[in-house]
């Protein structure tokens, strides 16, 4: 569950700033005055340029032993799994496997609510009586436009249920996400995890990524620290959750992030469609999900696209997406002019506090709005 996090302005001295055209910039100044003022034990870097990945680098710890965080480290991805899976339904959009815009319900076999609490996925049976689960599409899921909480475990009483008509407002939704996942899975026949690796994974190289624990990773795994510094173990992911279970390596993600930003495996329509914006946001921060309305002056003129958060700055259009939890806090923010992007892994919450900085390190000044996706305090 996202926890309310406070910025202040870090001191990155000597970072020099380059064009598309250039080197890729020298993050170690950046990200070692980070970790001093953070704290932080653990923070891993990507740089992207012409859709390419042109830099990878490790700083710091995996573990409390002192372990070094190496580029072939397994990390949690949190909720950058969400773009993941977003490109993947993308592009089952394009060959025509599902309509973005017609009812998850409609690739199912019976009703969403007669399949009942189904494990693994969601609380389906608590929709019943509520007609509103027909109007659910998968553009509604990845744009978090549901009128689901986060998760159910967070109502009062622990039911899902909707909170406003679907495609009529913005809430960040784990829960939207795992329906649009049991539509693929259980109405297409598809396996999210097959899928991923089929046209991803194994393709692009990713041989140390999965949304579910791999025995195979334990030997060179990260452990996380949260926000009082306490180390965590690694959480190791039993089910597929489109949501949010990916292990990953910067190394792995690093080489996504590149081919999603330069349009692999996509039509150029379709590319565009993955990005484009659709969903109006009127939330003052990204959490809390609901009840958050913005006021004269808050909030964000970004869109949520398919599993990002669309943009325009000072360098034209972009996206981005974040991922945390309570010992991990990650970033993917890309820019289109130039498939610039930098991806930023950390094994230590406390980093997060310090991604505005970094991503200007790395990009420029990109028009993210942090404000937003922190809350006030983070620029």
């Amino acid at each position: 569950m996202r926890r309310a996090v406070r910025f202040g302005l870090l001191a990155f001295g000597g970072v020099v700033l380059v064009s598309a055209s250039g080197p890729a910039p020298d993050m170690d100044g950046a990200v070692k005055a980070a970790m001093a003022d953070t704290g932080a034990q653990g923070v891993a870097v990507a740089l992207i340029d012409k859709g390419q990945v042109v830099s990878v680098k490790t700083w710091g710890a995996r573990n409390a032993k002192g372990d070094p965080l190496q580029p072939d480290t397994i990390l949690y991805g949190a909720s950058l799994t969400k773009a993941v899976f977003g490109y993947l339904v993308t592009q089952l959009a394009a060959e025509g496997k599902l309509d973005l815009d017609k009812p998850i319900a409609a690739m199912l076999a019976k009703p969403i609510p007669d399949y009942g609490n189904v494990e693994g996925y969601g609380q389906w049976g608590d929709l019943a009586g509520d007609p509103r689960w027909a109007k659910v599409t998968p553009r509604h899921a990845l744009t978090h436009a549901t009128g689901f909480a986060n998760f159910a475990f967070l109502e009062p009483d622990r039911k899902l249920r909707f909170h406003f008509d679907p495609g009529s407002n913005y809430a960040y939704s784990g829960e939207g996400i795992s329906l649009l996942q049991f539509g693929v899975e259980k109405g297409l026949g598809l396996s999210v995890e097959a899928e991923l690796q089929r046209r991803f994974f194994q393709p692009l190289g990713m041989t140390r990524t999965s949304l579910i624990w791999q025995d195979r990773f334990a030997g060179n795994l990260a452990d996380g620290w949260d926000e009082a510094g306490k180390p965590e173990p690694h959480d190791d992911r039993s089910r597929v959750r489109a949501a949010g279970s990916m292990d990953t390596t910067i190394h792995d993600l690093a080489q996504m992030a590149a081919a999603m930003v330069r349009g692999y495996g996509l039509p150029k329509k379709w590319r565009v469609e993955y990005a484009r914006g659709t969903q109006k946001i009127a939330s003052r921060t990204q959490f809390p999900t609901l009840n958050n309305p913005a006021g004269p002056g808050e909030g964000t003129d970004a869109k949520a696209a398919l599993g990002v958060i669309a943009f325009t700055g000072p360098q034209g259009p972009g996206w981005l997406k974040g991922g945390h939890n309570d010992t991990t806090a990650n970033t993917l923010v890309c820019l289109e002019r130039g498939q610039r992007c930098v991806l930023i892994l950390g094994n230590d919450v406390r980093i997060e506090k310090a991604f505005p900085g970094l991503v200007r390190a790395a990009l420029g000044e990109t028009g993210v709005p942090y404000a937003w996706e922190y809350g006030p305090g983070a620029k």
